[in-house]
């Protein structure tokens, strides 16, 4: 009996230890495996998701748009911000001008006088050795400027192979529109030309006091571009220059600009400016600002006119029709952009002087 009973207790103790057994090498087994499993880690986590935001969005919300040299938008993702020509507070903006001259001419009023033409003043434009404000600005591009023209200039050739870009670039443009000096480069796209051409010529017409409806070519004034600027039209007036030629004899440059008139009660140097793509923000119309104040900064000292200009405006018409886009520079943001433009002179002139010292060297 006592038998029985110790055989029973020693095969129930046998079947506790087995269980504890299994159990501990099932938990040691688990156990391990954790240890050895290494954590999945999310690899997005550390990422900047505010400073990389923009990237995703544009990437999700691409379209494929078509792109010209003045894709700013794409330009900025790939090659970080476009520089915004605000207060000089970085890098070259930092620098002053070695020979400072004013903007603006204290001997002169922004008012109008009775001695002042009724008739808008067309000073045609004299070609001499003297630089014009685009040339200027067409030698001293950033290396930035330059690599967007080129990617485009190789875009264009794979869609139009090498004769058909040479034969879409055949025709100079000297509207003023901004292109890379390259050799390439130096004559804009026929079409664009054409288009602007036609654009300034029936601002003109419409601008000009003289002219009689009958006068004026239909044709011209059904383009999109005029349908555009119908809103930017309604708030001009006054206009005192129309395609007229500036010379500032001092810091010795020339120019062509557009328009003198009054843009809702204010004196402005208007430049008329055409684009497939919106430019809502004065900083995606690259050096056009730099433009608008070489040319006041000349037309307030040349002696053709009587009166001084404090303010410009750049209005950007689209060929769909769209509204057109009016950037209006008051006398403050002009005086920043005409230090700016001072040191592109200055950067041309030593560009010259270099090129001239060079010479002898390779006549010889």
């Amino acid at each position: 009996m006592k038998m029985k009973l110790f055989q029973t207790i020693c095969r129930q103790l046998r079947s506790s230890k087995f269980s504890v057994e299994s159990a501990a090498l099932v938990a040691f087994s688990t156990s391990s495996y954790s240890c050895g499993r290494k954590k999945k880690v999310n690899p997005y986590e550390e990422v900047d998701q505010e400073k990389y935001s923009n990237l995703v969005q544009s990437v999700l919300s691409s379209r494929g748009v078509a792109q010209t040299p003045g894709s700013v938008e794409e330009d900025a993702l790939l090659c970080g911000p476009v520089s915004k020509h605000k207060l000089p507070n970085q890098g070259e903006d930092r620098r002053v001008p070695q020979n400072w001259f004013p903007i603006f001419n204290p001997e002169r009023s922004d008012k109008p006088n009775a001695s002042d033409p009724s008739v808008p003043l067309k000073i045609p434009l004299q070609r001499n050795v003297i630089p014009s404000v685009t040339r200027v600005l067409q030698q001293t591009m950033t290396k930035q400027q330059v690599f967007l023209l080129e990617r485009w200039k190789q875009r264009m050739i794979l869609e139009l192979g090498e004769d058909g870009f040479k034969e879409y670039t055949s025709r100079s443009c000297n509207l003023g529109f901004h292109v890379c000096d390259h050799v390439y480069m130096k004559n804009l796209a026929r079409d664009v030309f054409l288009q602007g051409k036609r654009f300034h010529e029936a601002l003109e017409s419409i601008l000009s006091p003289q002219e009689t409806l009958k006068e004026r070519d239909e044709n011209l004034l059904k383009s999109g571009y005029i349908e555009s600027v119908q809103h930017i039209l309604k708030d001009v007036s006054g206009v005192r220059a129309l395609e007229s030629a500036v010379q500032h004899e001092t810091l010795n440059y020339i120019g062509l600009l557009d328009c003198v008139a009054e843009y809702q009660g204010k004196l402005c140097v208007i430049d008329w400016k055409t684009s497939e793509k919106p430019k809502p923000f004065i900083q995606s119309t690259f050096d056009n600002p730099l433009q608008v104040v070489a040319y006041m900064g000349a037309m307030n000292h040349d002696t053709n006119y009587s009166f001084q200009v404090q303010c410009g405006l750049i209005v950007v018409a689209y060929k769909d029709g769209s509204p057109a886009h009016p950037h209006f520079m008051d006398a403050e943001l002009c005086s920043q952009y005409w230090t700016k433009w001072l040191l592109r002179l200055e950067e041309y002139t030593e560009k010259k002087k270099n090129q001239n010292i060079q010479k002898p060297e390779y006549s010889e």
